[in-house]
């Protein structure tokens, strides 16, 4: 979050910003989001993978609808909005379509028979996965983690459209495959980001580069979370 302070006693423009005033932006650090954002990711993609690949049976299809409003949706929804409040329009948006879709897949699930697929959800699950490796292109060149779980979500919600659309027990059990290898990403993720914060250093690979790779300064202070 910024805010810009005026100095000097300049005459205004008709905007109201001092001509001859002397400009500071202050810039207030926030705690950073994308742990609690992949641990919601990373929930969302584990009950739904149990209810693809069968460990769930079909009857308990709204308790995971439950799930993912309850848990997923809030949880991405608030690394959404500090991920946009720390500057950092990757993962605000990401988190944001994610938040959306598990909303979007919960409601969707609540009101539909169990085991049934539905066409509108599979549409909204391409859209979603397009959106998802749009951020994922704009993350590579400084957040290779980052980029690894957008992408891999991007694949997963896309395979899962798929079966929505076509109904085919195939790319079923491709999705739920596909979602607890996100599971896996996502904790791997949300941990090493974690300790990275806390130590103000690398523990863990994130594989950051160029500006991304500075984690000495606070979320909300560096250019990217």
């Amino acid at each position: 979050m910024a805010q810009v302070a005026l100095e000097g006693g300049g005459p205004a423009d008709p905007g109201g910003v001092a001509l001859n005033g002397t400009e500071r932006v202050v810039l207030r650090p926030i705690a950073n989001p994308l742990p609690l954002g992949f641990i919601g990711l990373g929930g969302a993609t584990l009950v739904v993978s149990g209810l693809q690949l069968g460990w769930i049976e079909p009857s308990q299809g709204k308790d995971v609808a439950l799930i993912l409003i309850a848990f997923a949706f809030p949880l991405q929804l608030i690394a959404s909005i500090f991920g946009y409040l720390g500057r950092d329009v990757v993962a605000g948006t990401g988190m944001g379509v994610l938040s959306a879709t598990w909303l979007s897949v919960g409601l969707v699930m609540l009101t539909s028979p169990p085991g049934s697929t539905n066409d509108a959800l599979g549409l909204l699950l391409l859209l979603s996965a397009a959106g998802l490796a749009i951020c994922a292109g704009a993350a590579e060149p400084g957040k290779l983690v980052a980029t690894a779980v957008l992408g891999t979500a991007a694949v997963r919600l896309g395979s899962t459209g798929i079966y929505e659309l076509s109904a085919s027990t195939t790319w079923e059990d491709v999705a739920g495959v596909l979602g607890l290898v996100l599971f896996a990403i996502g904790v791997y993720a949300a941990l090493a980001i974690a300790l990275e914060e806390v130590r103000n250093r690398t523990i863990l690979p994130t594989g950051r580069r160029g500006e991304g790779a500075d984690v000495r300064a606070e979320p909300g202070i560096r250019p990217q979370l």
